[in-house]
């Protein structure tokens, strides 16, 4: 049987084209191949950065910002904070600054990275890239470590894989306010609307007693870590479990998976979907929120999937924020 991807039609846009081609990837066509290129790619080459930047730190720039590796502060996730109150611009210089800049680019995929920047640049409003904060955790280059950077819709990790069995080096966040505070129910210019767009295809091939199952009231509240916390089941989770859709709608919620996962540098997003495979996809629960629908179009703005080791909470109104946790089995 054909692959969708070979079916696509002429003159796809170019984020079409690339979430269809990480779609291929994350359902096995390319599997092999991303595996691969993961491996062959320096893996370590935003770890190795990080390295670089902490040999060129002062003292005076360590005590602001590096942490015992075990610090509490390494697990922190929001969607509006700064890891210090040491601002990149007010601390380091600007080599120093190229740098942090390239490790952020390093944790994207090539095909993202300039919407990413968009969406940072437009959410960080006349503070810019500099207002952004840092946290390093560890020595880097000479054992376990963790780069955590920070800012408006922003937290994400870089730890060499320092923690077997955890995506992304821990949950993140992402997220988007284009043109305003509160968006349309278009969310025009929204560098992340695509991935909601995508999951509501599937609600749209649900028959009348799936969308029953999978279409609820309120989502989730959000306060910080505890809004990224895994329970560890298999069952009992909010919405639809993957166990009841058939063939050709598992096929849709895969392409959900590559949609959410393709902003992020290949490793990390082959990384989490391996966790996600290995904790069984069949476990997968997918679920809507009626009541936070902006202009009251029946295309949910608030969603989300859950398993017992990982969350991905896309709340879409009054704009879009997006919490990750990805891990092999849910922290005691």
């Amino acid at each position: 049987m054909n692959h969708p991807l070979n079916l696509a039609p002429q003159g796809l846009n170019r984020r079409q084209f690339i979430t269809r081609s990480a779609y291929a990837a994350t359902a096995g066509l390319l599997g092999a191949d991303l595996m691969a290129s993961a491996a062959e790619s320096p893996a370590a080459s935003g770890e190795t950065l990080v390295t670089q930047l902490y040999k060129s730190m002062t003292e005076e720039q360590r005590k602001a910002v590096c942490f015992p590796y075990e610090h509490p502060l390494r697990h922190k996730v929001d969607n509006n904070w700064h890891i210090t109150n040491s601002p990149i611009e007010k601390l380091f210089t600007a080599d120093q600054t190229d740098l942090i800049k390239q490790i952020f680019n390093s944790l994207h995929s090539p095909e993202y990275q300039k919407e990413v920047w968009r969406q940072f640049n437009e959410d960080s409003g006349k503070g810019g890239f500099g207002s952004a904060a840092i946290g390093v955790f560890g020595e880097p280059g000479t054992g376990k470590f963790e780069f955590v950077f920070t800012g408006r819709h922003c937290t994400r990790r870089c730890d060499g894989d320092s923690e077997a069995g955890v995506a992304f080096g821990g949950p993140i966040f992402y997220g988007h306010a284009s043109k305003g505070f509160n968006e349309g129910p278009k969310h025009e210019g929204n560098v992340y609307w695509y991935q909601a767009q995508r999951a509501n295809e599937v609600f749209q091939a649900l028959d009348g007693k799936q969308r029953e199952i999978a279409l609820l009231g309120t989502g989730r509240e959000e306060q910080g870590n505890d809004t990224v916390k895994l329970t560890g089941k298999t069952k009992g989770l909010p919405g639809i479990p993957m166990s009841e859709l058939h063939a050709d709608q598992k096929e849709l919620v895969n392409k959900v998976l590559a949609d959410l996962l393709a902003p992020f540098r290949k490793q990390d997003a082959a990384e989490a979907m391996k966790l996600i495979q290995g904790a069984g996809t069949e476990n997968l629960h997918l679920a809507f929120y009626k009541n936070q629908d902006i202009g009251n179009d029946g295309v949910w703005d608030v969603w989300q999937l859950e398993g017992p080791s990982m969350v991905w909470y896309f709340r879409g109104q009054p704009h879009v924020h997006c919490w990750a946790h990805v891990r092999e089995k849910a922290a005691v």
